[in-house]
């Protein structure tokens, strides 16, 4: 049981649609209509303004890095050669891992 004790735990996706769901209900319970909040004027304002935030912030700060980590990082050392990698066992040629352990020295 003490290793459960110091283990932190985030919540997870059931989690979050759970809670969304609770909130919901409670909404519905208290007889508030999120259609008529976000249609208000109000609503709508707020809705722009969350909508421009989001766009700067993905545009100034977020866009460079993703995009880098998504075509550099991701693309690049991951995916691709994965693929090359299926293929090569679609036709029997030795993978990556196969051409490198002929390389590979093992000391006894």
């Amino acid at each position: 049981m003490s290793k459960f004790k110091n283990k932190q735990r985030g919540i997870s996706i059931l989690g979050v649609l759970f809670l969304t769901v609770v909130i919901i209900l409670v909404l519905s319970y208290f007889n508030i209509s999120i259609k008529a909040v976000v249609e208000s004027p109000a609503g709508q304002e707020n809705v722009e303004y969350v909508k421009g935030g989001t766009k700067n912030l993905w545009t100034e700060y977020l866009q460079e890095p993703a995009t880098y980590l998504w075509n550099d990082i991701w693309l690049e050392i991951f995916w691709r050669p994965f693929l090359d990698n299926m293929r090569r066992i679609q036709e029997g040629l030795p993978t990556d891992l196969d051409n490198a352990a002929e390389n590979l020295k093992v000391r006894q």
